[in-house]
């Protein structure tokens, strides 16, 4: 089942039996904050557990449903293409990784939940509230306080996501915006080939691997191989994959090539790591 929805923003609350249980999936942007309630949130292939104070974010490509275990509340954020593009010239870039759209397509979130420390936890339900309390009062679409409080909330999305990044591989963040789009191209070998990096970074090839290095105390190829090792585990972990259905995601040849990889890197075998993970 697809949803449909033509108006560029719905803001509304859903709960209880209001709550859809069966896999689904929508024609726009869904952010999703649970004011109340436990369960799991099947998204894609990956189960994961929620409480109040989470947030999901969903997009069009994603399928996914709520196995509520206590009575579940949740804030939808609905969301068309038009929304964020028919205000383009608001958006600061100063600052900016991603945009909105890429954010919410951000594979790693679709995976492992977004965690929020005070303050950002209690500003994070405060924007939503103050989100909630203005619908209905205007034409919540072209409201600018309502575009300005839904892009605070990616703001505290990239600030959440920065610390996943730095937990993941054990270096410094440093250079954000850089390690952010190695991130996010983690799955294209060719868009992470140090050549490829360099010239979007108006960065001389010649001279990135020793830039890198300085910058992050790591190399440019133990960095990649750290980051990819550690989204392996995760993915081993989640046991929603199979070691063939990672290897091609990874673009590695099969799943012994994939295997010997892993093994080289963290002296365990992928299937015993997937026994006891």
């Amino acid at each position: 089942m697809k949803k449909k929805q033509f108006a560029p923003l719905v803001i509304c609350d859903v709960e209880g039996a209001g709550i859809i249980q069966s896999r689904h999936s929508h024609t726009y942007y869904e952010i999703i904050y649970v004011q109340k309630g436990t369960g799991t949130h099947i998204l894609n292939q990956n189960r994961i557990p929620y409480k109040a104070g989470d947030l999901f974010l969903i997009c069009p490509e994603d399928e996914h449903c709520f196995d509520y275990k206590k009575y579940t509340c949740v804030t939808l954020i609905k969301f068309t293409d038009e929304f964020f593009s028919s205000q383009n010239q608001s958006i600061p870039h100063v600052g900016i990784v991603f945009s909105p759209q890429d954010l919410m397509r951000h594979k790693l979130l679709k995976e492992i939940k977004l965690t929020f420390d005070e303050p950002f936890k209690t500003i994070l339900k405060s924007t939503v509230d103050n989100i909630k309390a203005y619908n209905g009062s205007t034409d919540i679409a072209t409201c600018p306080y309502i575009f300005y409080q839904i892009l605070s909330l990616f703001g505290l999305i990239t600030q959440a996501l920065g610390r996943i990044d730095a937990q993941l591989v054990n270096c410094p963040p440093g250079k954000q915006e850089l390690i952010s789009y190695i991130h996010q191209h983690i799955y294209e070998p060719e868009n992470i080939q140090i050549k490829n990096v360099a010239a979007h970074f108006n960065i001389a090839t010649s001279y990135f691997s020793a830039w890198f290095k300085r910058n992050f105390d790591i190399s440019y190829r133990d960095y990649i191989n750290g980051y990819r090792v550690k989204l392996i585990e995760i993915r081993i972990s989640n046991k929603t994959s199979t070691l063939s259905q990672i290897a091609e995601e990874f673009g590695f040849t099969d799943v012994s090539h994939l295997s010997n990889y892993f093994k080289k890197k963290t002296n365990t075998n992928a299937s015993h790591y997937g026994r006891t993970a």
